[in-house]
């Protein structure tokens, strides 16, 4: 069974290296700057490089406070080098400029290959959680507009953030996402208080039919559930010609940005 996992984990981190790779294949990213977390602040995490990509628009001299995506990459991605990542938020970025939602703030962290005692890297609520709060001591965010989105392990990642801590978010985005901390076929024994939580945050998923790393069947499954909740604003994509790489085309796609920044959270959901 060990063995079984370990194979498994690595074919989904050398899939994911090649989802990783067709994302960062475009042009520099727009205005990137490696922001550093504060000693202090970084010595509570575990997984978290202390490096962080801020991406921006043009702000000129805009003092108003302004709408964040917060980018969450994949396996292929994980390491000390927050520059390799540099791609994938800017192809986003890119995107909602050309669509004109800009200005807005986009970060990127990356998540370590291994803690420091050696435990295999992931995306934890406990990192993010004191991630946000230091962007939110340290840039003009306007904290009814945080949007949260993430492909293949940052998939997982939104998931699980976003049914740890719903009241942060507007809108949420998973991308070729799984549900389980233990590999990309995983399902988290906490599924049922996911959906109780993720009934208060506006989903809209994405998912290849091709996909054989994380099956589309993993967001079906959660949007089911929160729809047969009651969930009137979680919706699911799935591409029936794509598999892991579907991000490629939802990051594409200007109605994920129309959704996405239509979507504002009012003081009573919070």
């Amino acid at each position: 069974m060990d063995a079984i996992r370990i194979l498994a984990h690595t074919t989904f981190s050398l899939l994911s290296l090649l989802t990783f790779v067709s994302l960062t294949l475009a042009q520099p990213p727009p205005r990137s700057e490696v922001l550093r977390l504060p000693d202090d602040v970084a010595e509570k995490t575990e997984f978290l490089n202390p490096d962080y990509l801020l991406l921006t628009p043009d702000l000129k001299a805009s003092k108003d406070l302004l709408p964040i995506v917060i980018y969450l990459h994949g396996a292929g991605g994980v390491g000390d080098d927050v520059r390799r990542i540099a791609g994938q938020p800017g192809a986003v970025l890119r995107s909602i400029e050309r669509l004109g939602h800009s200005p807005c703030l986009l970060v990127a962290p990356q998540c370590l290959r291994h803690s420091p005692a050696g435990d295999r890297g992931v995306w934890t609520p406990a990192d993010l959680d004191i991630f946000l709060h230091q962007l939110k001591e340290t840039l003009p965010i306007d904290a009814s507009r945080i949007y949260l989105t993430g492909n293949s392990m940052g998939g997982y990642g939104t998931w699980v953030w976003a049914a740890t801590r719903p009241e942060y978010f507007a809108a949420i985005a998973p991308i070729v996402g799984g549900i389980g901390r233990g590999g990309p076929k995983a399902v988290t024994p906490e599924f049922d208080r996911w959906i109780e939580s993720l009934l208060k945050v506006p989903i809209w998923a994405f998912a290849g039919a091709e996909d054989r790393v994380v099956p589309a069947e993993r967001s079906q499954r959660v949007i089911d559930a929160v729809r047969a909740e009651g969930h009137k604003n979680a919706r699911l994509t799935i591409y029936s010609d794509m598999g892991h790489n579907a991000g490629r085309r939802a990051y594409d796609d200007p109605a994920l940005y129309r959704w996405l920044f239509s979507q504002k959270r009012h003081s009573g959901r919070r």
